[in-house]
């Protein structure tokens, strides 16, 4: 009894991720092991990034990284967790 009610405790922490808009900071690109899986279109995006060389510490910037980094992303074509568009200004969510 008690391994079932600490399983429906647990059950709607499962279905939780991060807010897309909080992926931000240090970004390493990979082809596997990623943390999101990320589409970047012209349109309808859901976050406009900024790529930056520093001064990655808020809401739609990413540095490029090779190490230490903070997310890992692999660009796909579909079935992606969420939608981005490189942008010169305004970056962030809407």
């Amino acid at each position: 009894m008690k391994k079932l009610c600490l399983l429906i405790c647990f059950i709607p922490f499962f279905g939780m991720s991060q807010d897309y808009c909080n992926i931000y900071g240090k970004i390493k690109i990979v082809d596997s092991f990623e943390d999101y899986k990320v589409k970047i279109v012209d349109s309808f995006e859901d976050i406009k990034i900024l790529k930056v060389d520093s001064f990655s510490d808020q809401e739609g910037r990413w540095e490029i990284v090779d190490s230490f980094e903070d997310f890992k992303i692999k660009f796909v074509d579909s079935f992606e967790d969420f939608t981005i568009k490189f942008v010169d200004s305004f970056e962030g969510c809407d």
